[in-house]
C-alpha cells in the first residue's frame, strides 16, 4: 500500500489534484476562522450619523437638534430602513452563544430581534418628530408642558430641544448591569469634587427614572463602575501613577458582561455608556478599545485634545458639594451691587492657571486673581460680588468653577482651548458665557470691558435662567442636571442604528 501511495503522489496529475484540494480546504478554514471574529461594525451592526454642526470649542460633532442651515444627517432622521444594504446578515454565534438551556433557539432569537426592531422604530419616529420640530425657529417652544417651556437664546433651538426631551421621557429606557459588587460598582460618594459621579450612579441604582430591568427593552446599557472608587480601593498611591490595576478591573468587567449577555457584542459597545467625573476616567476607558472608541463616555474631563469625541461622548458637569447638601446653592447680589469686574482664586494647577496668575495676580483691582484667598474674605462672597467669574482649566479641562459661577449668577468666562461645555447640543453657551482663548489671557480686561452694560445684563439674566439645568436636585426634577445628562446620552443613541445579527 505504501508503494502504491508513493507512486500515485509522484504523478503530475495527482499532484495537481491534491494542490487544488489543499488550496480549497485552506480557503474554507480561513473563511471559517474569520467568521468567528467580530464583524465590521459599520456594515454589519449599526451605522452612525455624520457630524452635522460645529461649535466654537470643537471641530465637528453630531446632533439632530439643528435647523435647516445646519442640516441633520440623513442617518439621524432616516426612516426605519431595515432593508438597507448596509445591514448584512452577520454571524449567528453572537446570538446562539447566550441561549438558555431548554429554550427554543429560533423563537428566542426572533423575540429578541422583534424587540430590537421595535426600539429602532421608536427611535426613527423620534428622529422624525425632532426634525420637524427643529424647523420652527421661534425663541419659545410651541409645545405644552406643565413644568417648564424652554424659551430664549440660551437654547440652540428651543422647540427641537423640547420635543426631544418629551420624546425621551416617553420612551427612553436604561438597563444597568447587575454584575459587580460595591464599593467598586453600583456605588460612589455623593459629596466633594466628584459628587456628580456619585449622584448619577446612586440615582440609577434607585431606579426612579428611565431604568428598566428587562435588558431587551433597553435603548442603552450602563456600565456601573466608579473610577472614583477604583482610585480609592484599587490604586496604589506608591506605584508612581501605575493605572494598570484600574484599567484591568474595567477590562475584566466588560469581558464578564460580554460573556453573560449578548448586548455588548451585538453593537460592539456603541449603545453602552460609562460615566466618570475623575480626571483618570478617559485613561481608564482606554484599556478597552471598544469602550474608548465606540461606547458613549460621559466625562467631566471633556478634553478634545485627550481623545474626547463630541460625536459620541458626553460632557458632564463637575460640581463641588463639600457636604453633599444641595440646598442653598444658588443666589448672588443684583448687578448693581457687583463691584468686581472679574474674579478668580485657585492654586497653581496647570499651565493655563500659571499664565493667568503670572499675568494678573496682584496686578489689577478690576481683575482680582488670587492664588490664596486673603484671610477673612469669603470665596463665595467674592463670586456673588463679581460680574464675571474666570474659569480656567487646571491640569484637566474640567472645573467646578463653571457651575459655581452659574449658581452665583456670575457670567462664567471659560478659559480653555479644548473644552466642550456640558449640554452643548442644547445650550447656546455664547449667549450666557464668555469664551477666551488661552493666548488671550493678557487681554481679559479689554475683552470684558468691551461688553456693554446692556449686553452684560442680558447675559446675567440668562445665567439665572440656565441654573435649572445644572441643579443636582434630590430627588431629581425635570430638566435638571440628572435629566439633562440622560438627555445627552439619549441624543447619542438617536444617532446610532443597530441591526440584530
Amino acid at each position: 500500500m505504501r508503494a502504491y501511495s508513493t507512486k500515485y503522489l509522484s504523478s503530475p496529475t495527482s499532484l495537481s489534484f491534491h494542490f487544488v484540494a489543499l488550496f480549497f480546504i485552506t480557503t474554507l478554514v480561513l473563511v471559517s476562522c474569520r467568521s468567528l471574529l467580530a464583524p465590521n461594525f459599520s456594515t454589519h451592526v449599526c451605522r452612525r450619523g455624520l457630524p452635522t454642526s460645529s461649535l466654537d470649542t470643537e471641530k465637528r460633532r453630531v446632533s439632530i437638534l439643528h435647523d435647516e442651515r445646519e442640516a441633520p444627517s440623513p442617518t439621524a432622521f432616516a426612516s426605519d430602513n431595515h432593508g438597507s444594504p448596509e445591514f448584512n446578515e452577520g454571524d449567528e454565534k453572537l446570538d446562539t452563544k447566550f441561549m438558555q438551556k431548554g429554550t427554543d433557539k429560533e423563537d428566542l432569537k426572533g423575540h429578541k430581534h422583534s424587540k430590537l426592531k421595535r426600539i429602532e422604530k421608536k427611535l426613527a419616529k423620534a428622529r422624525y418628530s425632532i426634525r420637524e420640530a427643529s424647523k420652527i425657529r421661534n425663541l419659545t417652544s410651541n409645545l405644552q408642558d406643565p413644568d417648564y417651556v424652554p424659551q430664549g437664546p440660551i437654547y440652540r433651538n428651543a422647540n427641537a430641544f423640547h420635543r426631544s426631551y418629551l420624546e425621551m421621557e416617553k420612551v427612553f429606557k436604561v438597563f444597568v448591569y447587575e454584575e459587580g459588587e460595591p464599593p467598586l460598582f453600583h456605588n460612589c460618594l455623593s459629596k466633594d469634587i466628584y459628587a456628580t459621579e456619585g449622584r448619577f450612579i446612586n440615582e440609577m441604582e434607585k431606579g426612579r427614572h428611565y431604568r428598566t430591568y428587562d435588558p431587551d427593552e433597553a435603548f442603552v446599557y450602563y456600565l456601573p463602575f466608579s473610577v472614583v472608587m477604583l482610585v480609592e480601593y484599587v490604586y496604589d498611591r506608591g506605584s508612581n501613577y501605575n493605572l494598570d490595576p484600574l484599567g484591568l478591573v474595567v477590562k475584566d468587567y466588560i469581558q464578564t458582561i460580554s460573556y453573560k449577555h449578548p448586548f455588548w457584542n451585538r453593537s460592539l459597545g456603541h449603545d453602552h455608556f460609562m460615566l466618570s467625573c475623575h480626571d483618570w476616567g478617559p485613561i481608564v476607558s482606554s484599556y478597552v478599545d471598544l469602550l474608548y472608541n465606540n461606547a458613549i463616555r460621559v466625562l467631566c474631563n471633556a478634553n478634545i485634545s485627550e481623545g474626547f469625541k463630541p460625536a459620541k461622548d458626553v460632557s458632564f458637569p463637575e460640581i463641588k458639594l463639600m457636604t453633599g447638601e444641595v440646598t442653598g446653592l444658588v443666589g448672588g447680589y443684583p448687578p448693581s451691587q457687583r463691584t468686581i469686574l472679574a474674579f478668580f482664586a485657585g492654586h497653581l494647577h496647570g499651565y493655563i492657571r500659571y499664565l493667568l496668575l503670572h499675568t494678573w495676580k496682584n496686578k489689577d483691582q478690576d481683575v482680582q486673581v488670587y492664588e490664596e484667598i486673603p484671610e477673612g474674605i469669603s470665596y463665595y462672597t467674592k463670586l456673588r460680588s463679581s460680574k464675571f467669574c474666570l474659569c480656567p482649566s487646571g491640569y484637566e479641562v474640567a472645573s467646578p468653577r463653571i457651575v459655581e459661577a452659574i449658581f452665583a449668577e456670575c457670567v462664567p468666562v471659560l478659559i480653555s482651548d479644548s473644552y466642550v461645555p456640558p449640554f452643548s447640543d442644547v445650550l447656546n453657551w455664547n449667549s450666557f458665557s464668555v469664551q477666551v482663548a488661552v493666548k488671550e489671557i493678557p487681554n481679559i480686561k479689554k475683552i470684558l470691558m468691551g461688553i456693554s452694560e446692556s449686553q452684560y445684563l442680558r447675559m446675567q439674566r440668562r445665567v439665572k435662567q440656565v441654573q435649572r439645568h445644572f441643579m443636582p436636585n434630590e430627588p431629581p426634577k425635570r430638566y435638571d442636571m440628572f435629566h439633562m445628562t440622560v438627555h445627552s446620552i439619549w441624543l447619542r443613541r438617536l444617532n446610532i442604528h443597530i441591526q440584530h445579527q
